[in-house]
C-alpha cells in the first residue's frame, strides 16, 4: 500500500510537471524565426510582384515594393536592377543611376546593368556616357543586336555615318529581319547622297514590316522621279502614324537634315495637303 502511495504521488507529480509545461507554453507565444534563405526567398518573391506591377504601368506601387525587396534583401543584384527600372520609369534617374552602380558592385558581369546606364544617358542627353555603358555591355554580350544598333544610333546622332552603317550591317547580321536596322542604314546613306542605296533599304525594311517611318523615307526618296508613286506613300504613312508629319518627331527618329529637308517640300505637295491637316489634327487630339 506504501508503495502503491508512493506510484500515485509520483504520478501526481509528473502530471502536475507536464501541466505547468502546458501551461507556460500557452501563456509565452511561439514566433518564427525565419532563416535568411526564406528571406531571400520573400525579396525575390516581391521584386518579381515590383516588375510586374511596372510593366502594367502602376509605377508608384512598382517603386515602392522595390524599396521593400531591398529592405530585406541588400545582396541580391536582380533587385537593385527592378528598382532602378522602376526609378526609371517614375523619371528618377540619378537614384536609378545609383541603383545601377550597386548592381555593379554586387556583379560587374551582368549586360543589363550597362544597358540599363545607357538608356538613362540618353534620356539625359549624355551620348558619350551612354556610348562607354553601352560597349562594356556589348562586350559581356557582344551578340545583342538591340545594344549594338543602339550604339550605332549613338553615332548616327553625332553624324559619323560610316561608322553608324557597320554597326547596323553587324546588327542585321545577328537578327537579318532587323527592319529597324535596315531602315535606319537608309537614313544614314541619304546624309551621305547615296540616294539609290537608302532607296533598297527602304524598300527592304517596308519587305519585312510596312511601318510608316521606311514608306515615308522611301517617298521622299523617289518624290522627284516618281512624284505619284511617293504621293501614295506618303499618304500610306501618315495614316499609319501621324506623328511623321511632325519635323521635331522625325528628329528624334534620327532623319538626318538631308533627308527632313526633302520630306518638307514632300508634304508641302497639294496632294498631301488635307492628309497633313488631318495628320495634324490627330496629334492635337491625342496630346
Amino acid at each position: 500500500m506504501k508503495k502503491f502511495l508512493q506510484k500515485i504521488i509520483t504520478i501526481s507529480m509528473i502530471s502536475f510537471y507536464f501541466l505547468q509545461i502546458e501551461k507556460v507554453q500557452a501563456i509565452v507565444p511561439y514566433y518564427f524565426f525565419p532563416t535568411i534563405k526564406n528571406l531571400e526567398k520573400q525579396s525575390l518573391y516581391i521584386g518579381k510582384n515590383a516588375y510586374q506591377l511596372l510593366y502594367f504601368g502602376q509605377y508608384e506601387d512598382s517603386l515602392n515594393l522595390a524599396k521593400l525587396a531591398i529592405k530585406i534583401n541588400s545582396k541580391d543584384e536582380k533587385l537593385w536592377l527592378i528598382l532602378a527600372e522602376a526609378q526609371i520609369a517614375s523619371e528618377q534617374y540619378k537614384n536609378a543611376l545609383n541603383s545601377l552602380n550597386k548592381a555593379e558592385q554586387l556583379n560587374s558581369n551582368i549586360s543589363e546593368i550597362y544597358f540599363t546606364k545607357s538608356n538613362i544617358y540618353l534620356k539625359t542627353s549624355q551620348q558619350t556616357k551612354a556610348k562607354i555603358a553601352l560597349e562594356k555591355g556589348i562586350k559581356i554580350e557582344p551578340n545583342n543586336h538591340k545594344a549594338i544598333f543602339q550604339l550605332g544610333n549613338i553615332l548616327l546622332m553625332e553624324k559619323n555615318y560610316l561608322e553608324a552603317i557597320k554597326l547596323f550591317d553587324k546588327s542585321i547580321k545577328i537578327k537579318p529581319d532587323f527592319w529597324q536596322a535596315i531602315n535606319n542604314q537608309g537614313l544614314a546613306y541619304f546624309e551621305k547622297n547615296n540616294i539609290n542605296l537608302s532607296i533598297k533599304l527602304f524598300e527592304s525594311a517596308i519587305s519585312i514590316q510596312e511601318n510608316a517611318e521606311p514608306l515615308l523615307g522611301l517617298a521622299s526618296c523617289i518624290r522627284v522621279n516618281d512624284t505619284k508613286l511617293a504621293i501614295k506613300l506618303a499618304k500610306k504613312a501618315l495614316a499609319k502614324d501621324p506623328k511623321y508629319v511632325n519635323y521635331d518627331y522625325r528628329k528624334e527618329q534620327l532623319w538626318g537634315e538631308k533627308l527632313q529637308s526633302s520630306t518638307e517640300i514632300l508634304l508641302q505637295n497639294e496632294h498631301l495637303k488635307k492628309d497633313v491637316i488631318l495628320a495634324k489634327s490627330k496629334i492635337t487630339e491625342s496630346s
